[in-house]
């Protein structure tokens, strides 16, 4: 699909894979995008303003206290006529920037003022790639919404291998096609839940489980960013909202269905939420008191709604494609089997959650993608990128 028209803001960091920006804009010129390129004072000592002005027809920005640049376009208005923001390459340091919210230049200034995508492709030497800080920035960048392409694998110029350049201009270009809703899933409506439900007991007490909602929330984010408008129904979790979607809060299993039934009619609908399976039969009205001597209450359970069983049913609102997953302590392969067809939903993806894996709450996961012709097992991958995996499987799907 076209990118014609398109406004992108680009973001020219200091590091040898500069010059690879000069391709980029080249590209997305002869696609017809609006490019306005900022240049930072470090990617100057690789590739000049005057060549990103040559290939952006547009003056470059370098400076934050320019009194001409500020009076033609501000800063703040800078970073947010755009219809995208793209840093190429990124380096470790304006990562660490970007995570640690800083605003010391004018690149890392427009990148806190915006209130637009951001995508960001890092190309530095894979020690610096792979340091514990670096992968803890990506962490709290993409928890954030921000949108990350490659880095890819290969010999550098460092005279080292291994990941950690610049993924490819055409790469960046589809990445860029595919977050300004030109995707493979363009014109598709997504439904994902996502976090632990809270049950109350009493006006203090709940029941729930350790889901951090970082797996519901990245499959919402990467499905959004092959063009797929999104609804999130997120459950009590300490993740902010990614952007671009529309986001329903919700507590308990019973408005986490409601809010599904409201998001209807969708073609994709992935139920990554670890809802509750029961609920106190009746709710306290008030603090259950502990009394001294006393026997500890008794707590009648009753079962919560099937929230994918239901959005799994056969009938005319049911989803083209339904997925769950099975969080599980023991035989995963089976139970998931069992699983995917007693709900009736297309896939399932399982994971271990015993303790010690560090799945539940954390910040990797390892899956079986389980369907009715075959089980995959995916390695132990950030779960982000166990999304990205899914969003395409999903779009390979409705491409065929």
């Amino acid at each position: 699909m076209s990118l014609a028209g398109r406004k992108i803001l680009l973001i020219v960091s200091g590091g040898i894979a500069a010059y690879k920006a000069l391709e980029l804009v080249r590209l997305l010129r002869a696609e017809n995008v609006n490019v306005h390129a900022v240049l930072t004072r470090a990617g100057e000592k690789f590739i000049s303003s005057l060549s990103l002005q040559a290939l952006t027809e547009s003056p470059v920005s370098t400076d934050l206290f320019s009194l001409d640049e500020e009076s033609r376009m501000g800063h703040i208005a800078l970073s947010r006529s755009a219809d995208l923001l793209v840093v190429a390459p990124a380096t470790a340091n304006l990562l660490a920037k970007m995570a640690g919210g800083l605003a010391d230049d004018l690149a890392s200034t427009l990148l806190l003022a915006t209130d637009k995508q951001v995508l960001v492709a890092p190309a530095m030497n894979v020690r610096m790639w792979l340091h514990p800080a670096t992968r803890a920035n990506l962490v709290s960048l993409t928890g954030r919404g921000v949108h990350v392409v490659g880095p890819d694998e290969g010999p550098m110029a460092c005279n080292e291998y291994g990941p950690g350049r610049l993924a490819e201009p055409p790469a960046i270009v589809e990445a860029i096609r595919s977050l300004l809703g030109a995707g493979p899933l363009a014109g598709r409506r997504a439904l994902v839940t996502s976090g632990p439900t809270h049950e109350p007991i009493d006006p203090v007490r709940y029941i729930a489980n350790r889901s951090s909602g970082r797996q519901g929330h990245a499959i919402a984010a990467a499905l959004a960013g092959l063009g797929a408008r999104v609804t999130l129904v997120s459950g009590p979790v300490a993740l902010p909202d990614p952007p671009g979607l529309t986001v329903r809060h919700v507590e308990t299993a019973a408005e986490m269905l409601a809010a599904c039934r409201a998001a209807l009619p969708a073609d994709i609908a992935v139920c990554a939420a670890a809802v509750a399976d029961w609920r106190v039969a009746e709710e306290a009205g008030h603090k259950i008191k502990k009394e001294a001597g006393a026997a500890p209450p008794t707590l009648s359970l009753v079962p919560n709604p099937d929230i994918l069983a239901t959005l799994a049913a056969p009938g005319p609102a049911r989803p083209r494609l339904v997925i769950g997953f099975a969080a599980e302590t023991d035989d995963l392969r089976a139970h998931a089997e069992a699983k995917r067809r007693r709900k009736n939903c297309d896939w399932i993806l399982a994971n271990n959650v015993a303790a010690g894996s560090g799945v539940m709450g954390g910040e990797e996961n390892e899956v079986l993608l389980v369907s009715e012709a075959s089980v995959e097992t995916w390695p132990r991958l950030p779960k982000e990128e166990v999304a990205r995996r899914l969003a395409q499987r999903i779009a390979a799907v409705f491409a065929s």
